[in-house]
């Protein structure tokens, strides 16, 4: 078992390795129980999967260029 303290905002830090086996995840919604002289914590939700990639989320204000657009073409002069 694993110690860590608590700040003077009431915040602690969960340890990596228990973050990784409860997947636990920024954005996560975690419950807690006061139950006798201990407290039990469970993972309420965990935000969607990660993205594989990160294509499509920033928007340009440019133009789009077209799916058969041939950059060679631009040396070609």
């Amino acid at each position: 078992m694993e110690a860590t303290s608590v700040t003077s905002k009431g915040q602690v830090t969960i340890p990596k390795e228990v973050r990784q086996q409860l997947g636990i995840r920024q954005g996560s919604r975690i419950e807690f129980a006061v139950v006798d002289d201990h407290v039990e914590m469970r993972v309420k939700s965990s935000p969607t999967g990660v993205p594989d990639s990160g294509f499509g989320m920033l928007k340009s204000r440019r133009a789009t260029v077209p799916a058969d657009f041939d950059p060679a073409s631009l040396l070609k002069r």
